[in-house]
Order: structure tokens, then C-alpha cells, then sequence
């Protein structure tokens, strides 16, 4: 009992380190966008969602090294690395003489994002149950899409007042201080070598430790399972990579002011957030595979609405329809990677689905550029509305019954 009560303290504070990871990219969801062209010149779409593009990939590559490094030198050093590593992050935004420098303070906001999300993912499942792996990585990413939604908002409401720069990114520099005060007093939680839970995964997972190459294959084309949540986590971040980079220019040119533009774009993370509090535990319920289908249509028709509704209703209606969406998904793709994995190579499985699902942001930034350039902002995204009902269809064909 006093084990169950001290493994319930150490999850709570994980959940609230976590708030401070999501408030570090919450201040660049609004300005950033923005900036581009305010101060730097930026007129191509292509051009000024690049950031993007830079804070994507760096966040997946570190992903996929992230899990197998956590085996090999525990979690505690790598969540602390990653906030230093993220300090310097809203100085660079504040002060950066080009673009450049912004792109450069993207790489390393991804490797703060990974490694400091991944581990508050990795040691909650490390301390909690397999029946309660949904319920507490809901809470994990209630809190970080919460401080996200919190620094989007706020970061549009200052530059309202007092301009673009650098006043919004005080509040960046306050959440890594924050983030890295809390995560001091974090205590490692990597297991040692175990046999697997009989409640864990399926019996087709209990295989010898495999290589990190092994794993990579799995998520990447030899596990069925495996492969789809990799494609659907990839499609939910396109989305979002697409909505970070375009949002703030459609509403900007329907006239909509920076506040009441934090105000929408602050909407949509925070409906994610709240919502994976009920999506998460209830994913441990009724099973995974309809819960991850449905979330993918909802963001469909959550994109479909900015790319066709031109009201200010009608975008914060999307906001709310692809938060749901997304929300459906996010903590139950990770229970789901989770549950087909041995504890032993667990870590090294969610960080090759985190690989694939932040590449999304890349992937999702670049084309809905570059498709904005040639077709504009409302046709590239209805294409992402598209693609997203495609993949929805793959993953149920595809994921198995369970």
C-alpha cells in the first residue's frame, strides 16, 4: 500500500513536470507563425513554416534514440538533459538577428520536446500497471497539451499588448526554469530486468531482447500492429504540424485579431488536452482500435471545417472538433505500442512510434507549404482532411481485433 501511494505521488509529479514541457512549445503555437513575416520578411508559406519542419525532425530522430538510451542510462539523466538543452531556446526566439537562429532554436526545442515527454511517457508506464497505462498517460498528455494550450493563449494576449517580441517568450524562459527546478527532485524509476507482466502484452510479443534495428523494423513496415499506429501517429502530427504553420495566416487573412487568433489556436490544444483525461482510461476499457479510428475522423472533419468555414464560430467549432479528435488518439496510440511490447524493449518501441508520429511535423510543415504556396491555404487543408479519413481506414484494417 505505501508502494501503490508513493508510485501515485511520483506519477502526479512526472504529470506536472510534463505542464512545463508542453508551455515551452505553447509560446511559439501563436507569435511564431506571425514573426515570419512581421519581422524577418518571410513571404513564402514554405519558407516561414520551415521552423517547423527543423523542430520535427529533430524531435523524431532524438525519439528514436531516446527509448534505447533510457535502458541503457536511466531516465532521470536524460529528462534533466533535455531541459538544459532547452534553455536557451526562448533567449534565441527573443533575440535572434534572422531566421536562421529561429530554425536553430527549433532543433533544439525538438530535443528538449523528446526527451523530456518521452521520459515523463517512459517512467509513468515504468510505475504504473498495464491496466492503468491508458489512464495515466491521459493525465501525461492532459498536462502537457494543458500547458500548451495556457502559453498559446497567454503568448497571444501579450503580443496583442505589447508586440510579437520579445516579451511573449518570458514566459518560455519561466516554464524551463520551471521544468528543470521540478525535474531535479525527479527519482529514476528504470526497472531492472523483469519478467513480463501476465496482464501485458500479447504472447506474440514474448520474444528474446531484441536489437534497437530490430525494433525499428517492427514499427516500420514487419509488425502489422505496429506499423499502422506508426502511419496514424504520423498522419495526427501532419495535422497538427499543418495547423501550427497555416492557422494563424487563414485566420489572419479573414481579419481575425492576434488575440482573438490565441484564442482559437489556444481552443484546439486545449479540447485535446482536457479530452484525453476521459479518452485515456477509457481506451482501458473498451479497447484501443475504435477509439484511435474514430479520433482520425473527428480530425478529418476538424480540418475540413478551417479549410470551408469561414466564420469565427465556425473555426472555433474546429477547434473543438479536432482537439476531440486528437485527444482520442494520442494516449491510446501509446497504450496501444505499449501493450505489444516486453518491458524490455518498451521504451525502445515507443520511441520509434514517437519517431514516426513527430515526423508528422515535418512532414505535415513542408507539404502544407508548399501546397499553400501553389494552391492556397484552404485547399492544402482540405487535403489534409483527406488524407487523414485515408489513414483512419488503414488503421482499422490493419491494427488487429484487440
Amino acid at each position: 500500500m505505501a508502494r501503490d501511494r508513493a508510485d501515485r505521488h511520483r506519477v502526479a509529479h512526472l504529470v506536472l513536470i510534463n505542464a512545463f514541457v508542453g508551455a515551452m512549445v505553447g509560446i511559439e503555437r501563436t507569435v511564431l507563425p506571425l514573426l515570419a513575416e512581421a519581422e524577418f520578411g518571410i513571404a513564402s508559406t514554405a519558407a516561414a513554416t520551415a521552423f517547423i519542419a527543423s523542430f520535427g525532425i529533430s524531435k523524431a530522430v532524438t525519439n528514436g534514440f531516446a527509448g534505447a538510451l533510457s535502458e541503457r542510462w536511466g531516465r532521470r539523466p536524460l529528462l534533466l538533459l533535455g531541459w538544459v538543452i532547452g534553455l536557451p531556446v526562448p533567449v534565441i526566439l527573443m533575440l535572434a538577428p534572422s531566421w536562421s537562429w529561429i530554425l536553430l532554436a527549433n532543433v533544439l526545442l525538438g530535443v528538449n520536446q523528446s526527451l523530456t515527454w518521452s521520459m515523463t511517457v517512459v517512467m509513468k508506464v515504468d510505475l504504473a500497471p498495464p491496466r492503468s497505462w491508458g489512464l495515466v498517460i491521459g493525465w501525461n498528455e492532459f498536462a502537457g497539451y494543458a500547458g500548451m494550450a495556457a502559453t498559446a493563449a497567454a503568448t497571444g494576449f501579450v503580443a496583442a499588448r505589447w508586440g510579437l517580441r520579445p516579451e511573449p517568450f518570458y514566459l518560455g524562459l519561466a516554464a524551463a526554469l520551471c521544468g528543470l527546478a521540478l525535474s531535479v527532485f525527479a527519482s529514476e524509476t528504470r526497472p531492472p530486468s523483469r519478467p513480463a507482466r501476465s496482464d501485458g502484452p500479447s504472447p506474440e510479443a514474448a520474444d528474446p531482447t531484441p536489437t534497437f534495428l530490430a525494433v525499428l523494423a517492427r514499427g516500420s513496415g514487419g509488425h502489422a500492429p505496429l506499423t499502422v499506429a506508426s502511419i496514424g501517429g504520423l498522419a495526427t502530427n501532419l495535422k497538427d504540424g499543418a495547423l501550427w504553420g497555416l492557422l494563424p495566416l487563414l485566420l489572419a487573412s479573414r481579419a481575425v485579431s492576434v488575440g482573438g487568433l490565441g484564442t482559437v489556436v489556444a481552443t484546439y490544444p486545449m479540447v485535446w488536452a482536457v479530452s484525453q483525461l476521459v479518452f485515456g482510461p477509457l481506451s482501458d476499457r473498451i479497447g484501443r482500435r475504435g477509439l484511435i479510428t474514430a479520433g482520425l475522423l473527428l480530425q478529418a472533419a476538424g480540418v475540413g471545417g478551417f479549410a470551408f468555414g469561414t466564420s469565427y464560430a465556425a473555426a472555433l467549432g474546429s477547434a473543438v472538433t479536432a482537439g476531440l479528435g486528437t485527444g482520442m488518439v494520442y494516449p491510446t496510440f501509446l497504450a496501444f505500442v505499449s501493450h505489444r511490447a516486453e518491458p524490455a524493449w518498451r521504451a525502445a518501441a515507443l520511441g520509434v512510434y514517437r519517431l514516426w508520429r513527430d515526423l508528422g511535423y515535418a512532414v505535415g510543415a513542408l507539404l502544407s507549404g508548399l501546397a499553400a504556396d501553389a494552391l492556397g491555404l484552404q485547399p492544402s487543408l482540405a487535403l489534409v482532411a483527406a488524407l487523414l479519413t485515408v489513414v483512419a481506414g488503414v488503421f482499422w484494417f490493419g491494427a488487429g481485433r484487440r
